[in-house]
């Protein structure tokens, strides 16, 4: 199963200047908990934006650069050739970022969006592609409201492909 996960604004704001907008350590934890144990296929920015491989996770890194190396990650030079090289992981995530979220919709490379919704607009120079309900179902939400940690009231959201 291929699986992007992201955190989205209600404007489906991202981030802004290579960097996440909002500080909310509930989706830090979760994103942990979820990604653990599994490949994480980025985007050659994202990687750089997080400026190492995440720990106990296969690091999968997507570029159009022949000779890019990292050491301890794996590189591919595209989407396809990412989920290939993991393909024996039953879970495999994409965590951005934009054009690689935008690019695995779009080709239809993905099952399952695990998206945590933070309920607010933000100003931001990437967005997530919006989520066609033609094409998606939402299988789950957990609400949750604001306390001491997490500033803003936000949704952990599970959409799945619809069936043709």
């Amino acid at each position: 199963m291929v699986i992007i996960i992201a955190a989205i604004s209600k404007n489906n704001a991202l981030g802004k200047d290579n960097d996440l907008i909002w500080h909310l350590p509930a989706d830090l934890k979760r994103f942990k908990e979820v990604t653990t144990g599994h490949h994480i296929i980025m985007g050659r920015n994202t990687f750089e934006s997080i400026g190492k491989a995440l720990p106990n996770r296969t690091t999968i890194i997507v570029t159009r650069n022949k000779n890019y190396f990292k050491d301890g990650c794996l590189i591919a030079n595209s989407i396809e050739e990412a989920i290939e090289l993991a393909k024996e992981d039953d879970k495999i995530f994409i965590i951005g970022g934009a054009e690689i979220y935008k690019q695995a919709i779009e080709n239809k490379l993905v099952d399952k969006l695990d998206i945590t919704l933070v309920n607010e607009e933000f100003e931001a120079d990437v967005f997530f592609p919006k989520i066609d309900l033609q094409e998606w179902q939402e299988v789950s939400r957990e609400n949750h409201k604001t306390d001491e940690k997490n500033k803003y009231n936000y949704s952990f959201i599970s959409y799945e492909r619809k069936r043709e």
